[in-house]
């Protein structure tokens, strides 16, 4: 046999590998619905897709299109993968039937019970504070206490705050529904609204802008967005306080995913979630956009470290979803707007 002869059959046999290769890859092709920008999930799929050779294919848009689009989709929608920001959203999500139990040891392990629904159908991917912002020059530490504090009479006219329309202040009014009441909650937002230095702001960028302004001198906001702030104006007076580490301690939030109830590809779903949660992909979120890995192996950003540590909340975060109902209907009694 000519060393021709012999060359053509192993040739065709590492064509035959290549191309049940591609046949495989294609089968466990990853499709993700996402309300989360390109520019924060683009780079970690590509990085999946480079180390495992599995495609990710993904469609974004706001939360509410997509959760209405898998509704309508059914058994036919392409998606194995919800991904979302905000506990309420997963939690609505899952209360709908569009997300499936999922039983995986390693999203156990590398998700606190606390920041995955306790019925397997999401876990969290990133972590952000809701927290106190306050103008360096016009408010001192030793000021700060507690969200309920906010609603005290030294606050008058110095306290700014994002509409309640925006799902992470109903989360944030949800959880606090979930430890102190009814009752007590209501009065707290009451007395946030009658301190009130201006009108309600669309959005925590603007908020933050004012308090560093000095138009009021203390507000809530996610931590992310004062990240984004301060890597843009790093000299501006404005810092970061953890309230309540006394007792229930900071209001947190998740970005999270869960897999489809009619994944085609539930098992490729699964192995991309876990991925997700591994140190490598953890570390690629912290130092995207300023959150806080989900996985408590895994060191935030040095910018984030930055800004010290805190208690937070250890109440599982699904109460957002669950008390979201009652927390908008209690802000609209209270003229929060």
């Amino acid at each position: 046999m000519s060393w021709i002869s012999r060359l053509v059959p192993s040739a065709m046999f590492v064509m035959s590998l290549l191309a049940h290769a591609a046949i495989a890859s294609a089968a466990d092709e990853v499709v993700v619905y996402s309300s989360r920008n390109e520019q924060f999930i683009k780079p970690l799929f590509d990085a999946y897709t480079k180390e495992t050779g599995v495609p990710v294919r993904f469609i974004t848009d706001r939360e509410g299109p997509l959760i209405e689009r898998l509704k309508a989709e059914g058994a036919n929608t392409p998606a194995d993968i919800l991904m979302t920001v905000d506990a309420g959203n997963l939690w609505f999500a899952a209360y709908e039937g569009l997300l499936q139990p999922v039983d995986s040891q390693t999203l156990n392990a590398n998700i606190p019970a606390a920041w995955r629904d306790p019925d397997h159908r999401w876990f969290a991917l990133t972590v952000r504070a809701r927290t106190i912002v306050y103008n360096t020059k016009r408010v001192k530490p030793a000021d700060l206490s507690s969200y309920e504090d906010l609603g005290t009479a030294k606050w008058k006219k110095r306290l700014c705050l994002r509409t309640s329309k925006k799902v992470y202040n109903q989360s944030m009014v949800a959880m606090m529904i979930a430890e102190l009441g009814e009752p007590k909650t209501e009065a707290i937002v009451r007395s946030w609204v009658g301190n009130l230095a201006t009108d309600v702001f669309s959005d925590d960028a603007a908020m933050i802008e004012a308090i560093a302004a000095g138009q009021c001198d203390v507000g809530i906001a996610n931590t992310y967005y004062f990240g984004r702030f301060k890597n843009k104006q790093p000299d501006a007076p404005v810092a970061l306080f953890w309230p309540n580490q006394g007792d229930r301690g900071v209001h947190v939030n998740v970005s999270g995913a869960g897999v489809t109830r009619h994944s085609k590809h539930p098992a490729a779903a699964i192995r991309l979630l876990e991925w997700l949660s591994a140190p490598p992909a953890q570390k690629m979120f912290t130092e995207m956009d300023f959150e806080y890995p989900a996985n408590p192996s895994v060191a935030p950003s040095p910018a984030v470290a930055s800004w010290g540590t805190f208690r937070s909340d250890p109440i599982n975060v699904s109460k957002a979803g669950e008390l979201q109902r009652a927390a908008v209907m209690l802000m609209d009694r209270a003229g929060y707007r």
